[in-house]
């Protein structure tokens, strides 16, 4: 690295020994450069690397297309992020795998032999801010040369600082080291992605060149782990500004396990082929539930993944947030044909910009087309295929700050039938209690048939706030940090919505599209005492008595499920065990020392079958 640039950084000693022993340092002005070196001047380009015993291996090819570059990954494993490759390489505190309970060696001799071997190779540096230009920290990203997809991959999704926009004293906070023929060489081909927290800098070693695990979810780690410093959250949602066609506007900020209906809150509400809504499907009578709703609200896309709760950000009694990313990383697993989406299809094959595209089947000079997915297997599609979208490209997007009116949390439920009783009896909306609310996010159950987890039979846990499988430190800190959240932002309030069923319903994501513009449409209106019912299952709040929308109703079966004669009071009850059951297994193990006081009261209420009075007497729903 030249003199100049090396004045620029205030980096590590080992760092600056990689640079200066490296056979080339190349720091890109532009994302444009970044992606040409990502095919080296061809059309098709193969990532490979050199792997004792076995010679070149190809990681990934490149394809240059007319809108962006195909990524492809020849294993099949290497499509999707494993959700076991995070493990911890320090000696802090963490509720995590570590290092050498995992491989049974300590990590430092692993660290030393990465970066002699990044001092062998041709290097890309990429700076960036984690988490925004405002609020964040600085990053860097140390790459092999030929590994610009990922590069660019990351440019995309972080915020990128081009070479003639590096501060003088740029200090990196997060370093990503990638390298990924170890993968081979020390961990039998699987992904890891090694967590070494310093005192100065927390590393991140990548030994894959799938991006997931490292260039998104890794800085989200590190995100998580400088809030649980500092006592603040990174939150797992996405966020949209309503704009209802009587010109109301509305934030919702929408959490949940996987499969929880993030990305579907940034969606306009699915209608049938003559612009009616299908509201609801009986899965025993086949009888169909309609509501006509005249005009969509615009919607205003603020996050989809990560969203920065910076104490900076605070300035009343709501919750203030910002996205904490600068692009979004959209499975499009669910688009099989033209016309399924024509808003991202009209995106992504005529985008702004050069686009990032992975598992998508295109021969080089081709239009990417987002419904062509590659095939794990003869007939059996990439269930992973994914664009990176940057955040730029998306028209109506919102990067300031917004204040929250409501927080959501959205859970996939079963079918429910007296004769087959489960926990798909929540309710098409309901209202919760902060104590109740701040349990959901504890426990954020992954739910029914989710298409990212393999393992959905009965209910799992996605872990504290529904970020714990990125997360570095310890969960009871967490769970302190999001109590205090709710304890200062008094204001914002808090619903809970099924996704998939209500009952013996099918429901789909309409209760979280149709609450959102039910909710929106009242507005600053909230719900009076005598409006909300207590429901039967106290970890399900309050129940509205009615809801009207555009002059029209929601069936009363589907906001008591209890009603349907099909579940009845009995199924219900059974139903309500199950959900309560898994509650007390799971908020068990927050039961520490560590502890907040008020957290600790709210889970003994639980534990103790408290009703809805008890909840409030202990933090009140204003």
């Amino acid at each position: 690295m030249e003199t100049t640039m090396k004045e620029k950084f205030m980096i590590p000693l080992e760092l600056k020994e990689v640079l200066e022993s490296a056979r080339e340092v190349v720091i890109p002005r532009t994302k444009d450069e970044i992606l040409e070196l990502a095919v080296d001047g061809k059309d098709f380009f193969e990532v490979m690397y050199e792997v004792p015993g076995r010679g070149m291996v190809v990681e990934a090819t490149v394809a240059k297309c007319k809108n962006g570059l195909a990524i492809n990954y020849p294993e099949t494993y290497m499509r999707r992020r494993d959700p076991s490759a995070l493990v911890i390489g320090d000696n802090k505190p963490t509720d995590k795998p570590r290092f050498y309970e995992r491989f049974g060696e300590d990590f430092e001799p692993l660290r030393l032999e990465t970066l002699k071997w990044l001092k062998e190779q041709s290097l890309l540096l990429i700076p960036f801010m984690a988490g925004g230009h405002e609020y964040g920290y600085p990053g860097l990203l140390v790459a092999p040369k030929n590994a610009g997809f990922f590069a660019g991959g990351l440019a995309d999704l972080q915020f990128f600082i081009p070479r003639d926009e590096i501060p003088d004293g740029f200090k990196p906070r997060c370093i990503i080291y990638l390298a990924p023929p170890f993968r081979h060489t020390h961990f039998e081909g699987k992904q890891v992605v090694v967590h070494n927290r310093l005192d100065e800098v927390h590393e991140i070693f990548s030994y894959n060149l799938y991006p997931g695990p490292s260039a998104k979810k890794g800085v989200y780690g590190f995100l998580l782990q400088m809030g649980e410093n500092e006592g603040w959250l990174t939150a797992h949602a996405s966020v949209v500004r309503v704009i209802t066609p009587y010109e109301n506007v509305f934030v919702i900020m929408h959490e949940g396990a996987s499969g929880g209906g993030k990305s579907e809150m940034l969606e306009q509400v699915h209608r049938e082929p003559d612009g009616r809504i299908l509201l609801a499907e009986n899965i025993k009578t086949g009888e169909k539930i309609y509501i006509e709703l005249m005009e969509n609200s615009e919607l205003e896309p603020v996050a989809d993944d990560m969203v920065l709760c910076h104490p900076r950000l605070q300035k009343g009694r709501k919750l203030v947030v910002k996205d904490a990313e600068d692009g979004w990383f959209i499975r499009v697993d669910h688009i099989t044909k033209y016309g399924t989406d024509p808003f991202l299809e009209g995106l992504t094959v005529h985008p702004s910009e050069p686009l990032i595209f992975l598992n998508i089947d295109a021969p080089p000079r081709s239009t990417v087309l987002i419904w062509e997915h590659i095939m794990d297997e003869p007939d059996k599609p990439c269930p992973n295929p994914r664009v990176i979208l940057p955040k730029r490209a998306i028209p109506h997007a919102v990067s300031e700050p917004v204040e929250v009116d409501i927080r959501s949390f959205g859970v996939r439920t079963p079918p429910c039938t007296k004769e087959r009783p489960s926990y798909g009896i929540v309710g098409f909306l309901q209202i919760l209690p902060p104590a109740v609310a701040w349990l959901w996010r504890l426990v954020a159950p992954r739910g029914y048939a989710n298409p990212s987890i393999t393992a959905t039979k009965g209910m799992s846990s996605e872990g504290v706030g529904s970020f714990w499988p990125f997360a570095t430190g310890k969960m009871v800190n967490y769970a302190n940090i999001l109590l205090e959240q709710i304890l200062e932002t008094p204001e914002t309030r808090y619903i809970l919505v099924p996704n998939q069923h209500i009952g013996v319903y099918k429901v789909g994501f309409m209760p979280e599209w149709i609450s959102r513009e039910y909710l929106s449409r009242r507005g600053k209106a909230w719900f009076k005492p005598d409006q909300l019912l207590p429901s039967r299952c106290p970890l399900l709040g309050f129940t509205p008595k009615d809801i009207k929308i555009d002059g029209h109703l929601i069936p009363h079966e589907l906001l008591y499920p209890h009603v349907q004669p099909e579940v009845g009071e009995d199924g219900y009850e059974k139903g309500a065990k199950i959900l309560v059951d898994f509650f007390k297994e799971e908020l068990k193990k927050f039961l520490t020392p560590d502890l907040h006081p008020l957290g600790r009261k709210i889970i003994e209420c639980c534990l103790d079958d408290g009703n809805i009075e008890d909840y409030q007497a202990l933090v009140p729903m204003k």
